[in-house]
């Protein structure tokens, strides 16, 4: 068996019994954000020699506690993995524990270091550092969370949300050194150091959204 290609099985579980509860969840978080947690999962995966069927499960669960309160999605999403009965068919209790603390250990708030690789890859994945995609991530929450603010309202919220999780004192973290997102969380770092042109990209992003809302 190749290991280096998800097993069919599981991936047709999961596109037809995981993936869909996406749909649910804000434009942040929906299943474009899921498949690209996935798609960079794979790719850590492979470079890592990690167990591929296994970063794939972890990436297509990590959200799932999104149901639930956003505060502690992290462990709802754990424990949602554990008590999925249906994922014996593919791993050993052993496996499924890895997973579970993987998912947990994902976000970014995280004040210790994943207990495995499973969940460096994970949280490293969750990541996805484009500053384009970042700001718009941010915004979007913003509007679909807080609909009853002002525009100067969700700017000084986007301000709040930069300062604390990006900037240079913020609380993100990345676990896998030299990995592409240093360059972009530097990227990022450097647009929140140029007020008015990251204020023309907020304007832009956030009247291309209002358009589509």
């Amino acid at each position: 068996m190749d290991t280096r290609i998800v097993n069919l099985d599981l991936m047709e579980f999961v596109e037809r019994n995981i993936l869909p509860r996406y749909n649910n969840f804000d434009k942040a978080h929906n299943l474009n954000h899921a498949n690209n947690v996935i798609k960079n999962s794979l790719a850590l995966a492979l470079s890592t020699g990690a167990d591929i069927n296994m970063a794939y499960t972890i990436a297509a669960y990590h959200d799932l506690g999104l149901e639930g309160p956003r505060a502690i999605h992290h462990i709802s999403s754990g424990k949602i993995l554990m008590a999925d009965r249906r994922l014996r068919r593919w791993f050993s209790e052993e496996q499924i524990k890895i997973m579970k603390e993987a998912v947990e250990d994902h976000r970014a708030s995280a004040s210790h270091a994943p207990r495995s690789i499973y969940g460096k890859i994970v949280a490293e994945a969750d990541r996805d550092l484009e500053p384009e995609h970042i700001f718009r991530r941010t915004i979007q929450y913003g509007l679909s969370h807080y609909p009853e603010k002002t525009k100067e309202e969700h700017w000084e919220r986007f301000l709040q949300h930069m300062d604390q999780k990006y900037s240079s004192h913020g609380y993100i973290r990345l676990w896998m050194p030299n990995s592409p997102n240093e360059k972009k969380l530097k990227e990022i770092r450097d647009a929140l150091n140029n007020k008015d042109a990251l204020r023309n990209t907020f304007e832009r992003i956030f009247n291309e959204e209002e358009r589509i809302k």
